[in-house]
């Protein structure tokens, strides 16, 4: 049965997000900053400003670094890399793109070792959330593409399977993308497109346990106070 949420829920369950190129110190800052007033889990931020996020806003805060974003070309080691180096810097968690190409063309192996090589760098205890693309995957494969590549994802250590880096042309977060990639096992963060408290709401509803959102502010303007019913 579908809940409706409070807002300090839902606040509870959110990556606050600024990952446009342009963005400054300042605007991390920012970032941070509001991300401690509103009340949220986490701020996600490109891993050359995990150490600005690390040390802005909540010392509680916890810090989530993209990696391979947002293409997901990079080489493997490249990936591990920059993986290491997010959480030297203070991230707790990194957010990995996959290489899209590979899943299509049904390598899975070479998928399976591009998170494990992120997954031993970082470590067990870092949180790690793998970015598949869903919208990209159901576009130019099907249902089972995706479905197979976040038992990959899984295989190799994702903690989370997460929908979309925001950035790719064919979409963000789709509630039946949500709702296959919650079959799979690991846990779900549904990003890109989720404006409004009803998207946000939606997704939770069909299985997400994470959002990344940017517009985090206004999302939660649009959900009351009261306790959750059933």
């Amino acid at each position: 049965m579908a809940h409706t949420y409070r807002r300090d829920e839902v606040a509870a369950l959110v990556d606050h997000t600024l990952l446009k190129p342009e963005a400054t110190e300042a605007d991390v800052v920012a970032l941070a900053e509001e991300a401690a007033s509103l009340g949220v889990y986490a701020v996600c931020v490109s891993p050359s400003m995990t150490s600005i996020a690390k040390r802005s806003g909540s010392p509680t805060q916890v810090v989530c670094a993209v990696v391979g974003f947002p293409s997901g070309k990079h080489l493997s080691v490249i990936k591990a890399q920059e993986a290491r180096l997010a959480v030297e810097d203070g991230a707790g968690e990194i957010d990995m793109v996959i290489d899209v190409g590979a899943a299509l063309h049904g390598d899975f192996d070479a998928l399976r070792a591009d998170v494990a090589a992120v997954r031993t760098a970082v470590g067990v205890p870092t949180t790690l959330k793998v970015i598949v693309e869903s919208a990209a995957l159901l576009l130019l494969g099907d249902e089972q593409t995706l479905l197979t590549t976040c038992r990959a994802a899984a295989d190799a250590g994702a903690d989370f399977v997460k929908t979309s880096t925001g950035f790719h042309p064919a979409g963000g977060a789709s509630v039946r993308a949500v709702e296959l990639m919650a079959t799979v096992g690991p846990q779900v963060k549904a990003s890109g497109g989720i404006r409004t408290a009803a998207d946000a709401i939606a997704m939770l509803n069909a299985g997400a346990s994470r959002l990344g959102l940017s517009g985090t502010r206004a999302v939660l303007e649009g959900l009351a106070g009261s306790d959750r019913r059933h």
